[in-house]
C-alpha cells in the first residue's frame, strides 16, 4: 500500500473527497442544525472531535480487533466519544445542547464517522488517521457554515446573532424552515462540483499535451 501523506488526507478531505457534496454523506444533520451558525460551529466542531479521535482508537486497535465484531467494536468507539461531547455540552453550553436537542446524539449514526473508521482507520496507522478524521471533520463543518450563513442571514437577518441586516430588512421565512436547507445545500453542492469540474478539464487537458 502507498504511503498517505497529510496533504494528501487534507485535500481529499475537504476537496475532492467532500463527505457532504461530494460523498453526500451527514445530511441530515446538515439540514437540521444550519438555521444559525452558532449551531452548525458547535455541531461541526463536535463532529471533527468524534471523528478524530474514532479513527484514531480504531486505528491503534486495528491489529487487535476480530474481523466479526470489527464493526460493532467501532460503533462503542464512536459511542463514547459523542457520550463525552454530550456531557460537555449540557455541563458547559446548555443552551446549545438545548438547541441541538437529539442531533448531537444522532453523531453515532453519521455515516462520515462509520465510513471512515472502516475504510480508512482500519487500514491506516493512528496519526495519519487522526488527520484523516480532522479533514473530513473540517470539510463537513464548512458546508455547515455557508448553509448556515446564507440561511441566517436571509432567515434572521444576523450573523451569528448580531444584527446585520438592518430594521427595513424582510426576513425569509422560507429560509428557516426544511425547505430552505434543502435549497441551500442543493446551491453549495452544484457550485462545488461545477468548480470541480472546470477545474479538472484544464488539468486533463495539460496531461494530454504532456503526453
Amino acid at each position: 500500500m502507498a504511503k498517505i501523506k497529510a496533504r494528501d488526507v487534507w485535500i481529499m478531505g475537504i476537496w475532492k473527497e467532500n463527505p457532504v457534496v461530494i460523498q453526500v454523506l451527514g445530511i441530515c444533520s446538515a439540514l437540521a442544525v444550519t438555521n444559525r451558525m452558532d449551531n452548525a460551529l458547535i455541531m461541526g466542531v463536535g463532529l471533527i472531535f468524534v471523528t478524530a479521535f474514532s479513527e484514531l482508537t480504531v486505528s491503534l486497535l486495528r491489529m487487535y480487533t476480530p474481523k466479526h465484531i470489527r464493526m460493532m467494536v467501532q460503533v462503542l468507539i464512536i459511542s463514547a466519544f459523542v457520550i463525552i461531547v454530550d456531557i460537555y455540552l449540557k455541563a458547559y453550553l446548555p443552551n446549545a445542547s438545548k438547541a441541538l436537542g437529539p442531533y448531537v446524539g444522532l453523531i453515532i449514526t453519521n455515516c462520515i464517522i462509520m465510513g471512515r473508521c472502516e475504510v480508512f482507520a482500519q487500514k491506516n496507522k493512528p496519526v495519519i488517521s487522526f488527520l484523516d478524521g480532522i479533514f473530513n471533520g473540517i470539510g463537513y463543518t464548512l458546508v455547515l457554515m455557508i448553509v448556515a450563513f446564507a440561511r441566517e442571514l436571509l432567515g434572521f437577518g444576523t450573523f451569528f446573532g448580531i444584527p446585520v441586516m438592518g430594521q427595513g430588512w424582510m426576513n425569509w421565512v422560507i429560509m428557516i424552515m426544511p425547505p430552505g436547507a434543502f435549497f441551500m445545500l442543493a446551491l453549495v453542492v452544484w457550485g462545488v462540483n461545477t468548480l470541480r469540474e472546470k477545474r479538472e478539464v484544464p488539468e486533463s487537458a495539460g496531461e494530454v499535451k504532456a503526453r
